[in-house]
Formats: C-alpha cells, sequence, structure tokens
C-alpha cells in the first residue's frame, strides 16, 4: 500500500500500516484536529513541523535537541501554543509520550536527532506498538545527500523500526511536511492505535516552502472498520442467550475504545462475571461484584478458574496473549469464543473464534445489548444463579492475600493497600514491570478508565517514572504516583531533574528490595534459590547504594525513607500535600516477598498456584 497516491518519492512511506486492512464503513479520512483553513504561507520546513503540530492541535511534546532536529527547535522556541519539555534522555521522551497518551486519550508526541537519538527511542516505539499507544515520534535525519553513505550520526531509523510501528515516513522534501504529519496523527489515533514514526532530513527542515492547512489526506488501503458486522453481532447474542457459563473477558482494548459506559451496560444485561485484563485494570469497577479481577499469570483465583470452566468467552478487545492463557492448548477447553476487536489480524491468532466480530467494541456493545434485549425478551434471561454459585464458592476460597513478613520488613502489599486508600480513585498509577507491577495491579482498587497504566505486553523496565512524568502533564490536576522498583528506578530516575525543572510534581512508591525482585522470585522457584546476579546491593552491607532518599534530594525532590508500618501513612500523606515537586518515599520491604497467585510459565492455568508448592482445587463438573 502506499501512504497516498498524491505523494512524491520523496516522502517515503516505509511500510504499510501492518494492521486493519478490511474495508471501513466510510472512505471520509479527515484531517486531525480543528481544521482551520491556512493560506498558502511561505515557511521553512522547520516552521511547518511546529505550524503542523499547532494546527493537529498538539498542546505539550517532550523532546532532546541534537544536529539534525536542530532546525526545528529554533521555530520552536516561538510558539507559545506548544509546551516542549527537555528530558534527559530520549527513552524518557518516549514514555512520557506514552503516558501523556494514556493520561489524556490525545495522541502523544516524543522528539529526537538523529543517529543515537532516534536510537534511543526504540524501547519506547516498542512498548507502545505492544500495548497499542498512539504516539507520533519525529526525529531528525541527516540530510538527504548523504543518506546511505554512513554520515555521522546517521542511522536508518526508518528501517530499524519497521516492525514495530504502525507505519513510518521518510520525508525528504520541505512540501511535503504538513501531510506527512496529518497522516500520522491520523493513523496513530485511528483503528488499534499504535506508534508512527516520521523521520524529516535536515535539508527538508532547512529548504523554503509553501505552507497551507488541511493537507489532502490520501491513504488508500487504510480503512479501519468500526461498525461490527449485525450477523456476527446475532450469532453472538445467539450464543449468550444460550451459555451456562459465560465470562466476559476484557482486554485493554477496551480501554483504548473508551468503551467503560458500554461495557457496563453489556455487564449488567448479561449478569456473567467479568474479569479485566493488565491492561483494562478500572475500565469495568473492582467494587462492582460481578468484577472477579485480574485473569493470568498473577491473576485472582477466581478470574482464572472462571476462564477455565466457562462454556463461553464474551472476550473484548483482548488478544489471548501467554500471560492470560499460560499453556494455550489448555486455555478454556470447554468454552466457545466471541472475539471482538477492531484488529482483524488478531482475531483467531492465538485462538480459533466461533463468532468474529470485527470494530471498534464503542460501536459494537451498544449493538449486542440491543440484540440481547429483543432476544432475551423472547425467550427469557438465562439463569447464572449456579455458574455464580461456583464462582462465588472459589472467591470466598481463595481470596487474594499475602503473608506477614519475618524479616522486619515491611510487606510491600501493605504499603500498596495503604496507597490506594489514601491516594485513591481519582489518583492515576503509574508501574513498569516486575513484582512491583504484579502488586501494584491485584492491591490498589481501579474504579475508573485511565487509572493505572504499565508497561504490559514489552515489559519495560524504567517505563514508571518518564511515563507518570508524562500522564502529570497531561492530568495536572490529578496526584500521580509512580509506583516502582529499585531495579526500574535506577534506568531512568535522571527524569527527576525534568520534573523538578518544569514542576511536574510526580510521587514515586519505590518498593526497595534491594533485588531484581521479579526474577529473584523466579530463582527461587525454579533455580533451587540460587540468586545470580540479582541483588543490587551486593557488598554494600552497611551503606545504601545508592541513598535514594540522598539521591532525591540531589536532583531537588523530596526524599522519604519509611522501615516501620507506623511510618506507611504519615509518609503517603505526606507525599499527597506536596505539590511543587515531586516525592519519592523509599519503601524499605522484604526480598522475600513473592507475587501470589501464580501460574507458572509454559503450564496450563489449571495448575495456578496460591503458594508456593500450592495449587487450587476446584469441581470442574459442577
Amino acid at each position: 500500500m502506499s501512504s497516498g497516491s498524491n505523494i512524491t518519492p520523496s516522502v517515503m512511506p516505509a511500510h504499510p500500516p501492518q494492521r486493519e486492512k478490511t474495508v471501513h464503513d466510510s472512505d471520509a479520512q479527515a484531517v486531525p484536529g480543528p481544521n482551520r483553513v491556512v493560506e498558502p504561507t511561505k515557511m521553512t520546513g522547520a516552521q511547518a513541523i511546529v505550524r503542523s503540530l499547532e494546527e493537529l492541535d498538539v498542546t505539550d511534546v517532550f523532546g532532546l535537541p541534537g544536529g539534525a532536529i536542530l532546525p526545528t527547535y529554533d521555530p520552536l522556541m516561538d510558539t507559545s501554543r506548544i509546551r516542549h519539555i527537555l528530558v534527559r534522555h530520549e527513552q524518557g521522551a518516549g514514555h512520557a509520550a506514552q503516558g501523556y497518551y494514556l493520561a489524556t486519550g490525545k495522541t502523544g508526541v516524543a522528539i529526537a536527532t538523529s543517529g543515537p537519538g532516534a536510537t534511543n527511542l526504540v524501547t519506547a516505539i516498542a512498548d507502545a506498538d505492544m500495548d497499542s499507544e498512539a504516539v507520533v515520534f519525529i526525529t531528525g535525519q541527516v540530510g538527504s545527500k548523504l543518506i546511505g553513505s554512513d554520515a555521522f550520526q546517521e542511522a536508518d531509523i526508518v528501517g530499524i523500526t519497521m516492525p514495530i510501528t504502525k507505519h513510518s515516513f521518510l520525508v525528504r522534501r520541505a512540501e511535503d511536511i504538513p501531510q506527512a504529519l496529518a497522516e500520522a496523527f491520523y493513523i496513530a489515533n485511528t483503528g488499534r492505535p499504535g506508534p508512527v514514526l516520521v523521520d524529516i532530513t535536515k535539508d527538508a527542515q532547512e529548504s523554503d516552502m509553501e505552507f497551507s492547512w488541511p493537507p489532502v489526506m490520501d491513504l488508500p488501503g487504510y480503512r479501519p472498520v468500526t461498525r461490527g458486522h449485525s450477523r456476527q453481532v446475532r450469532e453472538a447474542a445467539k450464543l449468550i442467550q444460550d451459555a451456562k457459563r459465560p465470562v466476559l473477558y476484557v482486554g485493554g482494548g477496551t480501554m483504548r475504545a473508551q468503551a467503560a459506559e458500554e461495557l457496563a451496560e453489556l455487564a449488567k444485561l448479561t449478569g456473567a462475571p467479568v474479569v479485566t485484563t493488565l491492561n483494562a485494570r478500572g475500565i469495568f469497577p473492582d467494587d462492582d461484584p460481578q468484577n472477579l479481577g485480574m485473569p493470568g499469570m498473577h491473576g485472582t483465583v477466581a478470574a482464572v478458574s472462571a476462564l477455565q470452566m466457562s462454556d463461553l468467552l464474551i472476550t473484548l478487545g483482548a488478544r489471548f496473549d501467554d500471560r492470560v492463557t499460560g499453556q494455550l492448548a489448555s486455555f478454556a477447553p470447554l468454552a466457545k469464543v466471541i472475539h471482538a476487536d477492531i484488529d482483524p489480524a488478531e482475531i483467531s491468532k492465538n485462538r480459533i473464534a466461533d463468532v468474529p466480530i470485527v470494530g471498534d467494541v464503542k460501536t459494537i456493545l451498544p449493538e449486542l445489548s440491543d440484540q440481547l434485549r429483543a432476544s432475551f425478551a423472547d425467550h427469557g434471561t438465562p439463569d447464572l444463579t449456579e455458574w455464580w454459585d461456583i464462582v462465588n464458592k472459589t472467591r470466598e476460597t481463595y481470596p487474594l492475600g499475602y503473608t506477614a513478613t519475618d524479616d522486619g520488613l515491611l510487606a510491600p502489599q501493605k504499603v500498596l493497600e495503604a496507597l490506594s486508600e489514601i491516594a485513591g480513585p481519582e489518583a492515576i498509577y503509574v508501574a513498569g514491570v516486575g513484582q512491583h507491577q504484579m502488586w501494584g495491579a491485584q492491591f490498589v482498587e481501579y474504579n475508573r478508565p485511565n487509572q493505572w497504566m504499565n508497561s504490559a505486553g514489552l515489559g519495560t523496565m524504567g517505563f514508571a517514572i518518564p511515563a507518570a512524568m508524562g500522564a502529570q502533564v497531561g492530568a495536572p490536576d490529578r496526584a500521580v504516583w509512580a509506583i516502582d522498583g529499585d531495579g526500574c528506578f535506577q534506568m531512568t530516575n535522571q527524569e527527576l531533574a525534568t520534573c523538578v525543572i518544569n514542576k511536574i510534581p510526580i510521587k514515586v512508591a519505590l518498593i526497595n528490595n534491594s533485588s531484581l525482585g521479579m526474577v529473584r522470585q523466579w530463582q527461587t522457584l525454579f533455580y533451587d534459590s540460587r540468586y545470580s546476579n540479582t541483588d543490587l546491593n551486593t557488598g554494600a552491607d552497611t551503606i545504601r547504594v545508592p541513598d535514594f532518599v540522598k539521591l532525591a534530594d540531589a536532583y531537588g525532590a523530596v526524599g522519604i525513607r519509611v522501615e516501620t508500618e507506623d511510618e506507611i501513612a504519615p509518609a503517603i500523606h505526606k507525599a499527597m500535600e506536596i505539590n511543587d515537586r515531586p516525592v519519592v518515599i523509599d519503601f524499605v520491604v522484604s526480598a522475600d516477598s513473592m507475587v501470589w497467585p501464580m501460574v507458572p510459565s509454559g503450564v496450563s492455568n489449571d495448575q495456578i498456584q496460591v503458594a508456593r508448592d500450592m495449587t487450587p482445587e476446584w469441581d470442574e463438573e459442577d
């Protein structure tokens, strides 16, 4: 597919959007933003980049300048409509743009120079791709005539990122910049959201051009489906009518579609149990009795067992990833599958769908609810009493909990329970990857959308601090808590400087067990407690390396250390009262604390363990 028949060869559509290849309901492709009409005006390509971002209603960008993007940073000084936040590492810019998107629903923007500047964005690009996040990455490139010559700071960032972007542009001419950026924003935030790269040569930035707005967009072959096929919706309603053990399996695509109200309507109508994946936490309230919690490797026993015993999976914006299914062949063996997703490539990729529905779940769910009402009126509402008896018995027998530590150090679960109670549902919680991420997903109560964000698919250490920074910029009136581990924190903590200088008052709950906790847990369980290179404080028995309180102080943030239970709540309350700079609370927790429940990698979900060598039992014949 060409990204547009009116694009000259100087705008190189490096590869087509790898998804959404079916026919759309409409051929209309509107330029994002308010579409103010701008008459032709002479300016440089660099000025056109800034002006295009303004016309696309971009208000905040994250970046770090360098030689190949320097022409764009000059006119960036002159705009009053765009706030540029200077990060300390380009990876931080990418994660901040992700956090901004997750907090606001607006496309995030990260800017970097060529070569190492661009390659430092790769982790964030891959992360955004895995978790379906709309971010536009703008990179400078060496001059057109130097491409392919191994020039200073040249890297083929388009080629490097081809497998991990939804689409890429290489722009060689100034006059093609507005169209490339308009199409980038459209592609990023339509269909299944995803990252788009716009690589712009230095000479394109420096050359003169006639700027006008809006540009004409032409994306033949890119027509994301939004409406589900009516026949498939009717077939789904029939399966739900006949099901005895239905489960609503809700994934992150439902969050991206902003379909919380539509999901709540369907859940109440069916009366079925609901499970919400790691990226869907909060899309259906935790305090609703229909919510069984999170499924998967570290999900609740109730959620995992309900999926295993189900006779119908009503799968909404989920992709049957390995962390949910465990051993795929044994996942929900008796269940038929309804699978609704905006990305046709996901349907039947891992599990064959009996009823596939391609489209936006926000549009599909009301149609499905209407069909169900008609069906229930004709045939009666299904009686799920026996199913709920089984589900509730499991939930009561295996509640989510934890044991007290025996080494005198804090239980991390207790810390997060206190954080949830004090910061409450109006706060935003951001995690990287590891034990702290799972405890954050388990022990903080999520009752609204966009309350929880993390690196789920890629599992990126270092995500939390810059993503929290971006979320705080996007949602300045909310408290934003980064739930981080001491291993993750040390990968990107330099962005505390960015937060201090720009008065971005994130709060950090540092779950400090002096180790790479999740790796250590696996070594405990599967490697005979041989802790190879997971202790982060080896040889430093009498000192803290680093001392996180002193580190926070060095950055100009507030540092607090908590070592006893009676200090937990006062420290959190104090952090909530500080809104002019970041706060880092060093919670010193036990390295022996583990994340339970757990399904060991590669085994059936039937082998879920609530503690070491303990596997729950449920009656599969009930």
